[in-house]
């Protein structure tokens, strides 16, 4: 069982900034991909930025240039830098986990409570 939990949401004002976290625990082997996703309300969940756990990124393209993923692979953390924030970025931002788990190395694939961020125009 590997369990997430985020912390940083809060309300905004637009071109202000946020930084959210992510900290994994549990019985884990090794996490492979770290990520951010986002739901806004009347929205699908959709992917925000993913890092693997050689560091390769990837953006959604509306925040490309604003927002920033990063590791802390020795205290399994995740962080999503955001800036230059916009209404539109209002939404429940959920943190997502893959990797394996000890002592079986049986895959995991997990995603936090999530934390509302809130952007004020």
């Amino acid at each position: 069982q590997v369990q997430l939990v985020e912390f940083g949401g809060g309300l905004v004002q637009a071109g202000g900034s946020l930084r959210l976290s992510c900290t994994a625990s549990g019985a884990i082997f090794v996490i492979n991909d770290m990520g951010w996703y986002r739901q806004a309300p009347g929205k699908q969940r959709e992917l925000v930025a993913v890092i693997s756990s050689g560091g390769n990124t990837n953006y959604a393209d509306s925040v490309k240039g604003r927002f920033t993923i990063s590791r802390d692979d020795a205290k399994n953390t995740v962080y999503l830098q955001m800036n230059s924030l916009k209404p539109e970025d209002t939404a429940i931002y959920y943190c997502n986990a893959q990797g394996l788990t000890i002592p079986t190395r049986t895959a995991f694939d997990s995603w936090g409570q999530g934390t509302q961020v809130t952007v004020s125009s």
